[in-house]
């Protein structure tokens, strides 16, 4: 397969993309300039260490490593989901709920994407489950993030809306049903969103790259395709768990909101 190798001075020519973005955030006095460039060199060193851990990996082909390497990724990206709430709930709550239901559902439909439909050999191979994963934990990662933090701050908002559906003697789950939806519909719109536009408005990374490695574009439109799929099915299953187990967090069994289980 012909592909076109990158050097050093190909990635710094690159890079000036960014420097001018700093450039215009100090000339319109955005204040993004130290952010952007911090960012840009968290990413460069992040991913240079990844590909050397990802390089040493794919010559062991252990399954503990494999399976040590995806915990790690799983508990980095519950951070994150943590980070982007403003209100989240108590205690171990906060950090739990949303890294448990992206560990099942990034694990469920990784697992389902090697063993039915690429069928490496052996089906752990770090090679084709790590990619895998990563994209369906982002993906999903970010809607469970968009879920429950739009689920805490409708409760918080809707609070009286809520209480006036329970002491009309709706149970808890049909007063909290108008918050739930709207928490899934937006922890949703991201995923379809990007299935809406990929292709006519844009090329997904996955499908470039494959194509600038020399994969046949039909091949990659495959792939991608694929991914897509995944991707949906572990956002929609992720959140949907989290959201769920959110809203019954935040109430109680006797058909009370909660809030003081928010931080």
């Amino acid at each position: 397969m012909n592909y076109i190798r990158l050097d050093l001075f190909d990635i710094l020519a690159a890079g000036l993309l960014v420097l001018a973005n700093g450039a215009l955030s100090l000339a319109l006095g955005l204040g993004i300039a130290r952010k952007m460039l911090l960012g840009a060199v968290r990413m460069v060193v992040q991913l240079l260490l990844v590909g050397m851990v990802l390089t040493w990996l794919f010559s062991t082909m252990s399954p503990w490593l494999t399976f040590g390497l995806a915990l790690i990724m799983v508990l980095f990206a519950g951070r994150e989901i943590l980070a982007r709430q403003e209100r989240r709930l108590k205690g171990w709550w906060g950090y739990g709920l949303g890294t448990g239901c992206m560990l099942l559902a990034a694990g469920v439909v990784t697992v389902f994407g090697l063993t039915t439909q690429l069928r490496p050999d052996p089906w752990y191979d770090p090679r084709y489950a790590i990619p895998l994963l990563g994209m369906v934990l982002g993906n999903t990662m970010t809607g469970i993030a968009l879920g429950m933090n739009t689920l805490s701050s409708l409760v918080k908002l809707r609070r009286p809306a809520i209480e006036a559906r329970l002491a009309l003697g709706d149970d808890r789950r049909l007063a909290m049903a108008p918050v739930v939806r709207q928490a899934l519909s937006t922890a949703l719109t991201p995923v379809i969103n990007t299935m809406a536009a990929t292709g006519v408005v844009s090329l997904p990374g996955m499908m470039t790259g494959q194509i600038l490695g020399g994969v046949e574009p039909v091949e990659a439109v495959k792939y991608q395709i694929l991914v897509l799929f995944l991707i949906a099915g572990g956002t929609g299953l992720g959140a949907v768990a989290a959201v769920l187990g959110g809203a019954r967090r935040l109430t109680d069994g006797r058909h009370r909101i909660r809030l003081d289980r928010l931080a």
